[in-house]
């Protein structure tokens, strides 16, 4: 087994021993960043994401602020892909080593979406053929065979297992089998079940990810499509410096809870009146060229009759952690209101609290930061967000009784 190194997100960093390999690696993997420091010391820092790396030596595993554990960590992943699962979240195996955890809920994800056998579905498929099947396609027929009558250009429906959802599904099971160091058990389950996908398309590395639909149809399959697609997206198996295996799974917690922010807030407002647009761009002043405009883009803003009426800002380091700086997010919010001509903000800070209220001095700005606790279970998480949506928009309804 590779030696262990683990760090916390907002450290400093350590200083430990590796081969030169293994620092190419991690370097690599923009997971963190290996510094010489002579006599086979480095240091060893992290960069703003987290997640783990796996080489023949070490595994380094940067773990996110509050000790989350895997199953949070896809949740907000898995909700945050937008992907049409609701707020259904994946159940993972717990485990201090992320890389067995994921192993583990894959195979066991999977052999429940493969129970009652390998799902199948209509594909539809272009051939050129000698007889009619389907419907024939016409401009193809003329821009490719002008004057000829066969063979035909047609287009079918194939009922087949290879489909999307077994394309993607084949992919993650092949991808975790390539992992250096998964358990033996874990692995043969992984590879028995990649077998049982042998008709699906392999897909080429760095492909998009076929699209697919939810349907009451693929039910079975959804919590492992979930799972399959994070990995896919985040994790990556390969051949490393002298062919040596290595693994990553690296992610940008500020951007996955920027954009969960904006997918769990746009379902929460839903149940108001207007609309909510997620990056939203705005004029900040007024210029004749355009070299000379400024642009401020908030997380979310909510239009009501086409006109903003509330601001949302998504900040993953909460002010109490390192290197947070409460007075730029503050400037930030400023400008979003004075451009936008919206009284009140919500500042949404990863971290456990209290909500508080900042009137701004010689304005009639309320900036209001709001903690969103990612310890707590994800129905309650997004139940907290639902109590944001509610709050903000009972805010509107005051300003608009206010101004009549």
């Amino acid at each position: 087994m590779p030696r262990h190194i683990v760090v916390d997100e907002l450290s400093r960093g350590v200083v430990e021993k590796l081969d030169a390999a293994s620092a190419a690696s991690l370097n690599a993997s923009g997971l963190a960043k290996a510094s010489p420091m002579g006599m086979g010391l480095y240091r060893i820092e992290p960069v703003g994401m987290v997640g783990s790396v796996r080489t023949p030596l070490v595994q380094l595993d940067v773990r996110p602020k509050g000790r989350l554990g895997l199953s949070r960590l896809l949740f907000l992943l898995g909700y945050a892909g937008n992907q049409g699962f609701g707020d259904d979240p994946v159940a993972a195996a717990e485990d201090t080593e992320l890389w067995s955890a994921l192993a583990a809920s894959l195979a066991q994800l999977a052999e429940r979406a493969l129970q009652r056998g390998v799902l199948q579905g209509y594909l539809t498929v272009d051939e050129s053929l000698r007889t009619v099947k389907g419907r024939i396609r016409i401009s193809d027929q003329i821009s490719r065979r002008p004057g000829m009558l066969v063979p035909l250009e047609v287009s079918y429906d194939e009922f087949t297992e290879d489909i999307a959802e077994n394309r993607i599904l084949r992919a993650a099971l092949d991808r975790m089998s390539r992992v250096p160091g998964v358990r033996p058990d874990v692995l043969s389950r992984l590879r028995q079940l990649k077998g049982k996908l042998d008709a699906a398309t392999r897909l080429q590395p760095g492909a998009p990810l076929p699209p697919w639909r939810a349907s009451r149809m693929n039910t079975r399959y959804h919590a492992a499509l979930r799972l399959a697609e994070v990995i896919l997206r985040n994790a990556s198996a390969e051949a490393g410096e002298g062919q040596q295996q290595t693994a990553s799974f690296v992610v940008d917690m500020g951007q996955v809870f920027e954009d969960f922010v904006g997918a769990a807030l746009r379902q929460a407002m839903a149940a108001f009146p207007g609309e909510m647009r997620l990056q939203y761009n705005a004029m900040l002043n007024e210029a004749v060229r355009d070299s000379d405009r400024l642009t401020v883009r908030p997380d979310a803003v909510h239009l009501l009759g086409g006109r903003p009426v509330v601001v949302y800002d998504a900040q993953y380091r909460a002010r109490s952690d390192q290197g947070a700086s409460l007075s730029a997010d503050h400037f930030q919010m400023l400008a979003y209101c004075t451009a936008l001509r919206v009284p009140t903000a919500w500042l949404i800070y990863a971290g456990a609290g209290e909500m508080k209220l900042r009137r701004i001095l010689n304005t009639d700005i309320d900036i209001v930061e709001f903690p969103l606790d990612l310890s707590l279970p994800p129905s309650e998480i997004l139940a907290a967000l639902a109590d944001l949506a509610e709050q903000s928009w009972g805010e509107v309804v005051r300003q608009a009784s206010i101004t009549r």
